[in-house]
């Protein structure tokens, strides 16, 4: 069976991953680059996120307060 894709749009929050998850990330043979928050409602365990016209590949996942959750991203494909 074939995978299809579907593009959901919602609001976000984005940020730059902090300085310890980058070099962490790093470590793990990941490239970290952005922080998105998003309420939990509007997350169905996607594994890419479009942003700016670029694909990102969600990496981690952390259940925030708020009913939020942040996913952790990098480029799709991994390190550039």
């Amino acid at each position: 069976m074939q995978a299809s894709e579907s593009e959901t749009r919602v609001f976000c929050n984005v940020q730059s991953v902090s300085a310890s998850e980058w070099f962490n990330g790093g470590r793990s043979g990941l490239n970290p680059e952005f922080r998105f928050t998003v309420f939990e409602g509007d997350y169905m365990g996607q594994d890419i996120i479009k942003y700016n016209g670029i694909r990102y590949a969600i990496y981690r996942t952390y259940h925030a307060k708020d009913n939020n959750i942040e996913l952790y991203v990098q480029k799709e494909g991994g390190v550039q």
